[in-house]
């Protein structure tokens, strides 16, 4: 039997599923009263000395290091959260088994939240009217599940997307969408247009903020002395502000939960990587997403509260610490430089060195981005002031640290050992922090002086440690074998950039958990034409999880792409219409192509205003081009939705 809370597309039961989730929010309740009565017992009496089947501790929890603390709650599987989760296992906590997932309702599940089941319902009836103003005839059961996947690429991608999304408003397909799914670049775009409440029908205002002012540099840098009083600041606080303030032209404290409230727009889900899986996990450990609802691992099934999402310590106390806000969530799904194996790929060759010293285990590579780091750092503030006193110290800062680089890395550490080159970088740590600390001290007195001379402070052991999406651990030590070593081993998580792993979100889409009937995937990315789409196929045969096939005759066009490709899908698999940014219809050739991928390359200084233009006029000519082509997908969607009901 279908769960009483599934989606439904029936508009006369809208009410009765209302009602249903109501009765599940007082029955989780009374499940969160059972607990605290159970806790209560515990401190007062001790652990219940029962045998009975129900109270058992389960045979993996037995053979845990917790196995002296008392058996989780149970409750039947059901389709009731608490606060968006599903908590399929309520697990009480005592004061000798803190956990984080024994606090934090951890739910394993294969279904959409509630919340998420609400919010697509009231949008089906957006999307409904949207698809018989365009022509297509549709009633809400057979509105199609149709999401639109943005790929990672910078500051390529962020303004692609803009540009995309905003020529489909214009054509009148953007309330087509059920969903909006991200990678890196395309999450600035996304954390930024939802800003507006509104935004579906006013792109032009997303558009143009593009253009703005930017942001105050005393505004930034506050944010980030906020930030740095935290217990997991990490260079993921450093590279969100850096890109909401120089690429979007925005600091917004907005959170995720508060995008789960206005169906008229797409249903957004933004898309991280764990660095601990990345390289040696399973692939099931490394997919996170991270929707208005819950965030957790794709393929695992485990979510928790998306609320929760990096203030475990204080949920733990039974307080509700701050949320993440957007600035903090730009630099996670867009730190592609967070890892240290990918990064290599992308360094600049007269930054290599001998293979002998290629390895990111050791601080040649921290030394060299340090280096870079401070300098784009003074380029910064030298941005934002017109004081000759301080561009003048700016000059002489500059001048100190590229004395301090002034040397040859490969003879200066290629025949230490590891002990001695971690001693060099801590030396050559101390070195650049002395000009640094004498220079913030020689700034007026202002809350620019404070900000600075703190940021100094946290931001060069960062840089030397590397760390990136320091976020708690809600499986840390969970029992059983289902979540792999490289999670529940790690009291901490690294969320980064999901474009390390896969540039563009299918994994979200795969399946039935969101049921998709039609993809469009907008690839802005580096890589070859159609990698994303061989990389997704290898993912999805290891997942086992429904994909259209790709003709190997296709792939051979990969150096001179068409505008649009469709793999129709069949059965359960979605189809896919996938449109490469540069292609035949903008470029007259593979050299053109290869060479407006050059240009615009993903590592490079935020783009001038004239590379916007041009990317944003490029990106909205290639959906103007091909409307017919989606709106005939659109229309074949319906009628599979139709078939299959």
């Amino acid at each position: 039997m279908a769960p009483l809370t599934s989606p439904s597309d029936c508009v006369s039961c809208a009410r009765l599923v209302d009602k249903i989730t109501e009765l599940e929010g007082r029955i989780s309740t009374l499940y969160r009263i059972q607990e605290a009565e159970n806790l209560m017992d515990t401190i007062i009496f001790g652990p219940a000395q029962t045998d009975t089947a129900s109270d058992r501790v389960h045979d993996s929890i037995a053979s845990s290091p917790a196995a002296a603390a008392p058996p989780p709650v149970t409750v039947p599987e059901a389709s009731w959260l608490w606060l968006g989760a599903k908590p399929k296992a309520l697990v009480s906590s005592t004061p000798s088994h803190h956990e984080p997932w024994s606090l934090h309702y951890v739910g394993q599940s294969q279904l959409t939240s509630a919340g998420e089941q609400e919010f697509v319902l009231k949008r089906k009836k957006v999307v409904l009217k949207s698809l018989n103003r365009l022509g297509i005839e549709c009633t809400l059961e057979s509105v199609p599940h149709i999401a639109l996947l943005g790929s990672g690429g910078g500051q390529r991608a962020a303004v692609g997307l803009m540009g995309s999304l905003y020529q489909m408003e214009k054509e009148g397909l953007l309330d087509t969408l059920l969903y909006l799914g991200g990678v890196s670049g395309s999450c600035w775009s996304m954390s930024s247009i939802y800003s507006d409440p509104e935004w579906s029908s006013s792109m032009d205002t997303a558009v143009s903020r593009l253009s703005g002012p930017g942001v105050e540099l005393e505004a930034a840098l506050a944010w980030l002395g906020e930030r740095a009083e935290e217990e997991h600041f990490s260079l993921s606080d450093i590279w969100g502000v850096l890109t909401s303030a120089g690429i979007m032209k925005q600091l917004d404290h907005r959170n995720l939960t508060e995008d789960g409230k206005n169906a008229s727009n797409p249903y957004p889900i933004y898309n991280a990587v764990n660095k601990n899986c990345l390289h040696n996990g399973p692939v099931e450990g490394k997919w996170f997403e991270m929707t208005p609802h819950e965030a957790g691992f794709t393929d695992l099934g485990f979510f928790i509260n998306t609320s929760h999402v990096g203030n475990n310590r204080e949920a733990d106390r039974g307080g509700k610490g701050p949320e993440m806000d957007m600035i903090k969530l730009q630099g996670i799904v867009g730190s592609a430089v967070a890892d240290e194996k990918s990064l290599v790929q992308f360094m600049p060759d007269w930054l290599k060195v001998p293979q002998q010293i290629n390895s990111f285990w050791d601080v040649l590579d921290r030394y060299m981005r340090g280096y870079h780091s401070l300098l784009k750092l003074t380029e910064v503030i030298r941005k934002n002031t017109e004081d000759p006193t301080v561009l003048s110290d700016l000059d002489n800062l500059k001048k100190t640290l590229k004395e301090s680089m002034n040397l040859n890395p490969s003879v200066f550490f290629g025949k230490k050992s590891q002990e001695e080159q971690k001693l060099i970088f801590e030396q050559w740590r101390q070195k650049v922090l002395a000009p640094l600390q004498i220079w913030s001290q020689s700034l007026d007195e202002a809350p620019i002086k404070e900000n600075v001379s703190l940021l100094i402070q946290k931001v060069i052991p960062l840089i030397g440690k590397w760390e990136w999406g320091t976020t708690e651990n809600f499986l840390y030590q969970y029992p059983g074998a289902a979540v792999p070593s490289c999670i529940k081993l790690k009291e901490h998580l690294q969320l980064i950039d999901a474009g390390l792993m896969l540039n563009m979100p299918f994994p979200p889409f795969l399946g039935e958990k969101r049921d998709a009937d039609l993809l469009i995937a907008l690839d802005y990315g580096a890589d070859d034409a159609f990698k994303i789409l061989t990389l997704a196929r290898e993912y999805a045969m290891a997942m086992n999880k429904p994909f259209p096939e790709i003709d190997d005759k296709t792939l051979e066009e990969t150096a001179w792409p068409k505008d649009y490709y469709v793999f129709e899908g069949k059965k359960k698999e979605p189809t896919i219409v996938y449109m490469p940014l540069f292609n035949r219809c903008n470029c007259k050739d593979a050299k053109e192509v290869k060479a407006k991928m050059e240009e615009f390359f993903i590592f490079q200084l935020p783009f001038s205003q004239e590379k916007i233009e041009f990317v944003l006029e490029t990106a909205k000519a290639n959906i103007k081009n091909n409307k017919e082509t989606l709106l005939g997908e659109m229309d074949k969607a319906v009628i599979r939705r139709r078939v299959n009901i």
